[in-house]
């Protein structure tokens, strides 16, 4: 990136200002991290600016083919297409080899098997992504109406990511015809409304459930500063998620319930637009690290949000996820560090226990690309 194109960047007051620009820089960083990263399952990258190569039945493994398979989809390069084929293939083979399915199917074979079936037509994504949706669907707890987390014992347990898996059950009851597929999406999107989405708009991370009877027994901090915490990712897999279900169902409930998290997230951001990890995390946030992760993928949603609005509603949420965007590009990018592996700093992974703090992550990477794509017009859907 040039000094001129620097400071064109840092001067811009409106995104759409950059938005060409930023769109052929990121082709730029995008090929450069094809050679980069190689083979590797990226998922945190550190002081180094290496990412990391984690095993590829992990819950981010996704994340970086469905970089690719956007800048295909929107370019028509091949070469980005080369660079994600493989990828469902190598996926179902280690979670076969491993056994270690989880509630996060969505997340791995949405932007592999499924997006690559519905741009190519190809039939072993097709067989894999409805694999990965029947495994879903069978962690469907009857009694409390939710999906279960992990695999663990805590076989009561649902979280608030699982708003995001939830595409992959309505786009497998789109392919086979099977109602049932939409009518656990709706049941689980259903208790995300009633019971993860507080009054306010803040969002809990975990909830505990009695297996046997569906009764809820306590909310639990998780990735959050506590039970009663605002933990601003999960707000926005809240957000984003809701607005794919309403796109799937046309159901208003779950449009209204992802605006009222939109407007709780929007209320809490600091000056420069981007979250901090968690908005009740202390009286004063200015010392909490940031979280570009749950920046991008609330910009992401609140233009999902705009596009199913009218324009003089809509308009609020769609200019929102441009000044977030706008301050991620200026303040937190590595534009200036071609060595850098990752595309955004200053993600949170998992604060409370210590780990991934003020680091790049993949799944920031991606919404920030599906967020840009999406302000250029970008018509097909991964989640």
């Amino acid at each position: 990136m040039s000094v001129n194109q620097t400071a064109t960047w840092n001067s811009a007051q409106k995104f759409e200002e950059i938005l060409p620009q930023v769109w052929e820089a990121l082709q730029v960083k995008v090929d450069r991290m094809i050679e980069q990263l190689g083979d590797k399952s990226p998922h945190v990258a550190k002081e180094d600016g290496q990412y990391d190569d984690m095993r590829i039945d992990w819950w981010t493994s996704g994340f970086w083919p469905g970089i690719l398979w956007i800048l295909h989809d929107l370019t028509g390069k091949e070469h980005y297409k080369e660079a994600a084929w493989r990828w469902d293939e190598k996926l179902e083979q280690a979670s076969i080899r491993t056994n270690n399915f989880h509630h996060d199917v969505g997340f791995q074979y949405l932007p592999t098997a499924v997006i690559k079936h519905k741009l190519t037509g190809d039939s072993d994504g097709l067989r894999r992504g409805l694999q990965a949706a029947n495994f879903l669907a069978g962690r469907f707890n009857l009694a409390g109406s939710f999906l279960r987390a992990w695999n663990q014992e805590k076989i009561g347990w649902s979280i608030v990511d699982s708003t995001m898996n939830l595409s992959i059950l309505f786009w497998a009851a789109e392919m086979t015809g099977d109602p049932r597929f939409e009518q656990i999406g709706r049941a689980h999107a259903d208790t995300v409304v009633d019971k993860f989405i507080r009054e306010d708009g803040s969002v809990n991370h975990i909830l505990s459930f009695n297996p046997k009877t569906g009764e809820l027994i306590e909310s639990l901090g998780g990735q959050g500063a506590g039970p009663q915490s605002a933990w601003s990712r999960g707000a926005s897999w809240a957000l984003n998620g809701l607005a794919n279900v309403y796109r799937y169902t046309g159901e208003v409930r779950y449009l209204r319930a992802a605006q009222r998290v939109a407007n709780y997230f929007l209320a809490c951001l600091p000056e420069d637009h981007v979250a901090h990890w968690d908005f009740r995390a202390a009286e004063s946030l200015d010392a909490e690290p940031r979280d570009t992760s749950a920046a991008t993928c609330a910009a992401s949603g609140l233009i999902e949000l705009a596009d199913f609005l009218p324009a003089v509603e809509g308009n609020v949420y769609r200019r929102a996820a441009e000044r977030i965007l706008l301050s991620l590009t200026q303040n937190y990018g590595t534009w200036d560090q071609p060595e850098h592996q990752a595309i955004l700093l200053e993600g949170t992974g998992n604060k409370p226990a210590g780990q991934n703090i003020n680091v790049s992550l993949i799944y920031g990477d991606y919404y920030y690309v599906e967020a840009i794509a999406k302000l250029l017009g970008w018509k097909q859907r991964i989640f």
